[in-house]
């Protein structure tokens, strides 16, 4: 698998990124170890998961296979901090204290003593930036971490962050910014991956797949084993159940059936190879889904099929 720069900075990653939400809730360890397997035998090293994903059994059942399924050296590992969930309702809490406790409980849980990657799991309005960006500087500063990032931030809060983190002032700086990108969700096209290639940051790309619905298989109704079905995920699945999205997924099966591929295919792709992303982050419920996500890494989109889904996908 073809590997990309992330950002200005030395580190090296795949053009496709495993994700790891569902694992230890939706998703067992052996399924887990099988998913992880087949990612890096086709080359694939970068691994994203989160302190909140699972609260905390994906980074539980990571920290599982290191040293024994895969070598800590052969993998690069990215977690975020900052959310949690308590008696079923969502917490932000960017406090610089809570942050680096999300880090050392996700260190904990990973059995190990640095993360390649830490990023700031979303934007709270309640908390000062410069508290929260200083969590990343104490995090780098005392090894906790090698690089660090933010995630989910817009365009405005991604560039003063940047303008913040500056090396000049005895910052670090960002390596990365991580948000949804899909052919169902362009908003980044407008500020935050402009704000990205005039400061030199890498992108990550959650959710290529448009949580899902881009594989097709919302086509005909809700299939009971799927992700728009189960507890965990029907209002994240939800929003792109749409007429626009059906229009979009329609234009990605005619695509794929022209060129012989699956839509799943076409559609991740499509993102991978968009102009600023350095990885697209692919997850699965299970190993036969993951094979198929990774067999769009084989594929390349003739030009005509490329304009065609973004004329058909147009933010405008």
């Amino acid at each position: 698998m073809q590997r990309r720069r992330l950002g200005s900075t030395g580190l090296d990653v795949s053009r496709l990124a495993l994700g790891t939400m569902t694992w230890g809730r939706d998703t067992d360890e052996h399924e887990a170890a099988n998913q992880l397997r087949d990612f890096l035998d086709s080359g694939g090293n970068l691994i994203d998961t989160a302190a909140v994903y699972g609260d905390g059994d994906s980074e539980r059942v990571i920290g599982g296979f290191l040293g024994t399924l895969v070598d800590r050296d052969d993998i690069l590992i990215a977690t975020k901090a900052g959310i949690s969930f308590k008696d079923g309702h969502r917490k932000v809490d960017n406090s610089r204290s809570n942050l680096l406790k999300d880090l050392d409980r996700s260190l904990d849980r990973l059995g190990i003593e640095s993360v390649d990657l830490w990023q700031i799991h979303t934007f709270d309005e309640a908390v000062p930036l410069e508290e929260t960006l200083s969590a990343l500087d104490l995090a780098l500063t005392s090894g906790r971490t090698r690089y660090v990032g933010v995630s989910n931030f817009n365009g405005w809060q991604t560039a003063r962050s940047a303008t913040i983190q500056n090396p000049f002032l005895g910052k670090v700086a960002l390596a990365s910014v991580q948000n949804e990108y899909s052919l169902l969700n362009r908003k980044v096209e407008e500020e935050v991956l402009p704000a990205c290639k005039a400061l030199e940051l890498g992108f990550l790309a959650w959710s290529p797949l448009g949580r899902g619905v881009l594989t097709g298989k919302y086509q005909e109704g809700m299939p009971a084993d799927s992700r728009g079905a189960s507890q965990h995920f029907a209002s994240f699945v939800e929003p792109y159940l749409d007429r626009r999205s059906k229009k979009i997924t329609e234009a990605v099966v005619v695509a794929a059936d022209g060129l012989g591929l699956a839509p799943l295919e076409v559609a991740i792709a499509w993102v991978r190879d968009r102009p600023g992303v350095t990885s697209a982050v692919i997850g699965a419920r299970t190993g036969a889904q993951l094979k198929g996500a990774l067999r769009s890494d084989e594929i390349e989109l003739p030009e005509p099929v490329i304009q065609a889904l973004e004329d058909v996908s147009s933010l405008r």
